[in-house]
């Protein structure tokens, strides 16, 4: 890791249809290749599915509320002691936080079996809305791993 200067964040625009900064980083991590026009037909699209299924509430705030409920406050980081590496526990960055919400909701709805990828995306947000799948689980693993170590917390200094 280089020591005289860390890199500089980049400024990422909002997207054009919902003007949300978070929205825009989520399409970001799902194109492939460069392609951001199919990346946004998808989210879109995702959207409208969901805006169909939940009538009193609009895309956005849905996919914000699935971002929310998949956010992790804890995760372990390995720390070398002696002849020993353990895994301590620490609170996420608010940036970590919602990398890590994206990239597990992503990973999850790409591993599931229906039709498109419009409907994948559509459920595992739905799923995560509604407190439940694999990115969900994937945040209770998180913090059960937490959990578990806490006895490990003084060595974080």
């Amino acid at each position: 890791m280089s020591r005289r200067h860390s890199a500089e964040k980049r400024q990422i625009m909002p997207d054009s249809k919902y003007n949300s900064v978070s929205l825009s980083k989520f399409i970001n991590v799902l194109m492939k290749d460069g392609k951001r026009s199919i990346s946004e037909s998808i989210v879109y699209g995702a959207l409208e599915k969901l805006e169909q299924k939940i009538e009193d509430k609009n895309g956005i705030e849905i996919f914000r509320a699935s971002i929310k409920n998949v956010e992790p406050l804890l995760e372990v980081k390995s720390r070398r002691v002696g002849g020993s590496t353990y895994q301590i526990p620490v609170e996420v960055r608010e940036d970590r936080r919602l990398a890590l919400a994206i990239r597990w909701i992503i990973s999850a709805a790409r591993a599931r079996n229906e039709k498109s990828m419009i409907d994948n995306l559509a459920a595992e947000l739905l799923d995560a809305f509604n407190e439940r799948g694999a990115a969900i689980k994937k945040k209770d693993d998180t913090h059960r791993m937490a959990d578990a170590n806490k006895a490990f917390a003084h060595y974080m200094w």
